[in-house]
């Protein structure tokens, strides 16, 4: 009887304690990371009797959790993953929308601005015209400045997002080095505190939300975790924690620093995963190329149209003024090259732009090691060849005394289009951060406020003599070479200048005596030694190119002007052609054309090495490529999120297969439990009646 109320007993209890965790499961069916758990019963030693092993009831072994590292290690990534691409995805699609909207883009000012002179360039004198041409050229600079200030100001909000993720990190890594501790003394009794494991999972789960973390189990049943390529996060009980702070090249851009005691790493390159990975893989895939790419365009537009204003004379016949401010500015010069917070050196470098068609979208990162400059450009990790020079001679090779400029070029021999200005020695190893085009977008603007100062008419004219009795034809000059300044007494030394047709020789001849400090040369017969009327072949009956060169010594600078021009028709020998100062331009319009033509003017991204065919892109089409490149991106950033979501839902719910919780399996247990129960009661009931007739019969 003693034995068959133990057995009974034991029953009662195991199922006592499964119909316990069966109400534990219940209960927490909505407790987010709860794995299902389970009563594991064995029977008890059984004993020997003459006719056998006779049982001795049940017993519980464990209170088994129904986990899968496996699976809940596919939730984990998956998670990492999917918020990788929701961040990244919400920034950009903000970008796209500006970038490519028709009131917020830079393509409407743009084409408002060259429309505007397009219609000016009709009637060159027309004061409203010209005053369209100007507040245009402000709205546009407007444009740019607002982009830039939007892109900016998203550059701000990922700094900040990327403070409070960090604190969510070490939040929860703080409460996973707990979890470590309490697990890792909860096992010490040989079972596993399911209810603990299970928090820990959430949290490291909620943690891979935030920042991609590689979980490592260890002996005690803690687990140590990894950010980046290894950087320990947690370990058993301890943390580290993440920092972050202005960067040491850039303040404006926030780095991510693991702090571990009194020593500070930087790991922002090496973060992947969760919301801090897709914000730092936003930032520096999408965010500071666009912005890069977006100044190169402003620094182009303003270089260029400023640079073909100064080719040609306004309506008071002097040569044009800039319309756009000068980017080479000495305060903005300084704001391209910053010296790392590191540094030990009082170095502050300028940073100059000499050629914003060969610009690139890159930053570059300078360092000195006492002897020898190192540059590297940062989009594609190209090694920089860096020749410093004084300023006051051509680039060398040879170390250079200060100060000094220092000039890049890749491995193809491309130059990059800026200097770097050394007011003195850098210290060795200090480093600098330079980006030429981040600011171009942000710092343009339309100085010019006076109409009839557009130089819309060219500098030089041709003409024909009226008394001549041939029908030939020659055309405008047009200087082909870029003068910068070009100064007004020189070209007005080019005076009246006299062709006259040699028909015995087929040529034209530019009659002595030339004005006074002016020499011509051509290709086709180098000045000589001693001075001589110069000559130009032509042939009758036939489209003429000529060309030439006019060097003027106004006795405080030495100019020369390549001159191009057409030469058509049959002229008679004597017939008589001149070349002069257009003193009277007002109604003249052909630089007004060229700059026209800079609309459609490959002259952004120019490869100088490749002169067989045409490189670069217009305005608008370096702006295009800019919007497709960006739109390409949202695109595949919302295929992305569409695939991560999906692998993440997949990973879920083959995790909650196993684990979760199923009310109706759970309530089906109850009642099995509880008819084990009654059963076992039973059991008892049946010895106490067996005990009590064995009582009675000894009466």
């Amino acid at each position: 009887m003693a034995d068959l109320l133990s057995i009974g007993l034991s029953g009662l209890t195991a199922n006592k304690t499964s119909l316990a965790v069966t109400g534990h499961n219940i209960t927490n069916v909505n407790t987010p990371g709860f794995s299902r758990q389970d009563a594991v019963q064995a029977t008890r030693n059984p004993q020997f009797s003459g006719a056998g092993y006779i049982g001795s009831g049940t017993t519980l072994v464990d209170i088994r959790r129904s986990y899968s590292e496996f699976l809940s290690a596919q939730v984990r990534s998956s998670t990492a993953l999917s918020s990788d691409v929701e961040a990244y995805r919400g920034q950009i699609e903000q970008l796209d929308s500006l970038l490519a909207g028709t009131t917020t883009g830079i393509t409407p000012s743009l084409q408002k601005l060259f429309s505007s002179l397009q219609t000016a360039a009709e009637d060159p004198a027309n004061i409203p015209a010209r005053q369209l041409v100007l507040s245009e050229a402000q709205g546009l600079a407007r444009r740019f400045n607002t982009v830039a200030d939007r892109i900016t100001e998203q550059n701000s909000f990922i700094n900040k997002q990327m403070s409070a993720v960090s604190d969510q990190v070490n939040r929860l890594a703080t409460s996973i080095a707990s979890y470590n501790d309490a697990i890792a003394k909860a096992a010490a009794n040989g079972q596993q505190p399911n209810d603990l494991l299970d928090a820990r999972e959430e949290a490291v789960r909620q943690l891979s939300t935030f920042v991609g973390v590689t979980v490592v189990a260890q002996d005690d049943n803690s687990l140590n975790l990894f950010v980046g390529t290894g950087q320990p996060l947690v370990v058993g009980n301890s943390t580290s924690r993440l920092e972050v702070v202005p960067g040491q090249g850039d303040p404006l851009r926030f780095e991510v620093n693991l702090v571990n005691g009194g020593s500070s790493q930087g790991i922002t390159s090496l973060i992947t995963g969760g919301e801090l990975g897709g914000l730092i893989r936003y930032r520096a895939e999408t965010l500071d190329p666009t912005l890069n790419s977006l100044g190169r365009l402003a620094l182009a537009v303003s270089d260029q149209v400023n640079t073909q204003l100064g080719q040609g004379l306004d309506l008071k016949g002097q040569v044009g003024s800039a319309l756009f401010g000068d980017f080479n500015d000495p305060a903005l010069a300084s704001l391209r090259a910053r010296a790392f917070s590191t540094n030990t050196g009082s170095v502050q470098p300028a940073l100059n732009i000499t050629d914003t068609s060969v610009l690139t979208t890159s930053d570059y990162r300078l360092e000195y090691d006492g002897t020898t400059y190192t540059a590297r450009r940062l989009s594609d990790g190209e090694a920089m060849t860096v020749i410093a020079s004084p300023l006051t001679t051509p680039p060398s090779s040879v170390p250079a005394s200060y100060p000094a400029t220092l000039t890049f070029t890749d491995k193809a021999g491309r130059g990059q289009g800026f200097e770097l200005a050394l007011g003195s020695e850098p210290v060795a190893g200090d480093k600098f951060l330079l980006q030429p085009t981040r600011r171009g977008a942000t710092t343009i603007n339309a100085q010019l406020d006076q109409p009839d100062q557009l130089a819309f008419a060219a500098p030089l004219r041709s003409a024909a003599d009226l008394q001549n009795r041939g029908n030939a034809v020659i055309g405008q000059p047009q200087i082909t070479n870029t003068l910068e300044p070009m100064r007004l007494s020189n070209l007005k030394a080019i005076d009246s200048i006299e062709l006259t047709f040699d028909s015995v020789n087929g040529r034209l001849q530019f009659t002595s005596p030339l004005p006074a400090g002016v020499t011509i040369t051509s290709p086709a017969m180098p000045a000589p030694p001693a001075p001589q009327v110069q000559t130009i072949g032509v042939t009758s009956g036939q489209n003429n190119q000529l060309s030439y060169v006019v060097e003027v010594d106004d006795g405080v600078m030495v100019q020369s002007y390549t001159i191009s021009q057409s030469f058509s028709g049959r002229p008679e020998n004597g017939d008589k052609f001149t070349l002069g100062f257009n003193s009277s331009g007002v109604s003249d319009n052909r630089n007004a054309l060229k700059l026209v033509d800079l609309q459609n003017k490959q002259t952004v991204g120019v490869d100088p090495t490749i002169t067989s065919i045409g490189t670069g892109v217009s305005f608008t089409d370096g702006y295009g490529d800019l919007v497709e490149r960006v739109g390409t991106l949202t695109a595949q950033s919302r295929q992305d999120s569409e695939a991560t979501g999906a692998i993440l839902k997949q990973a879920t719910n083959n995790r909650d297969s196993l684990s979760a919780v199923n009310l109706d399996e759970e309530a089906a247990n109850l009642i099995k439990f509880e008819q084990y129960y009654n059963a076992s009661a039973q059991v008892i009931q049946v010895a106490r009646s067996l005990f009590d007739t064995l009582i009675n019969t000894f009466r």
